[in-house]
């Protein structure tokens, strides 16, 4: 893999093809699990070991599995990694694991894994299938989290609430007065369908603003042919 394709590929899951934000796929766990920062990067975290591995995975099998039976094995695949995932939270972070509940198996019938499986790793060599696994669930990761991030900032005043599910001792930070009465609506699926909103127009913005610098950007002067 060339740096000028690693590039690419970084580019297109961070931020070009987002799945969040471009593609709009995942919206059940991006929901109801970014009550938090701390729940939507752990479930992201999760979400791109799985991609990582399945993609790696699919694209070494993919010219041993018939094209008729290929999404019953992809599924199958995606369904072991997750169960290795599942029962990794259960046995190390089992207060993380009951919080998230039924959205880590439920990892298995994600649109962004099954799309990235089917429409890149079908269609690649390894390496190249495990960078795009990884980059399109980092795309997710600083999505999911950024959005937990703002709605439990608006909804509690917090940040990190929960981070001593994760590393014990740790504690929340304070961000807003600590009579800061909250608002609800930040906490609900219609606070994060608004939040969810005001991040893709945020990001198609700073695009527009980009096209607009570089069609005011004047064109290099041409070097005159055979002038020494």
């Amino acid at each position: 893999m060339t740096r000028e394709e690693f590039r690419q590929i970084a580019a297109n899951g961070v931020w070009r093809q987002n799945t969040s934000i471009v593609q709009i796929l995942g919206l059940c766990p991006l929901l109801a699990v970014t009550t938090n920062l701390v729940n939507g990067a752990m479930l992201s975290l999760a979400t791109i070991l799985v991609m990582a591995i399945s993609g790696a995975a699919v694209a070494s099998l993919r010219y041993l599995i018939p094209h008729e039976i290929r999404i019953p094995v992809f599924i199958l695949i995606v369904a072991a990694l997750v169960t290795v995932v599942d029962l990794l939270f259960n046995a190390n972070l089992h207060q993380l694991y009951l919080v998230l509940g039924i959205f880590i198996p439920l990892i298995v019938t994600n649109c962004i894994v099954l799309a990235r499986v089917e429409a890149y790793a079908n269609k690649n060599p390894p390496l190249q299938s495990a960078a795009d696994g990884i980059f399109m669930g980092v795309g997710m990761l600083w999505t999911l989290s950024l959005l937990g991030g703002l709605r439990e900032l608006i909804g509690r005043g917090t940040l990190f609430s929960g981070i001593d599910m994760v590393f014990p001792g740790l504690h929340p930070l304070q961000i807003l007065p600590a009579d800061y009465p909250g608002l609800l609506l930040a906490m609900l699926p219609p606070g994060a369908f608004i939040l969810l909103g005001c991040l893709i127009a945020w990001k198609n913005w700073i695009e527009s603003r980009a096209a607009a610098r570089s069609r005011r950007r004047p064109p290099e002067p041409a070097t005159a042919a055979g002038c020494h």
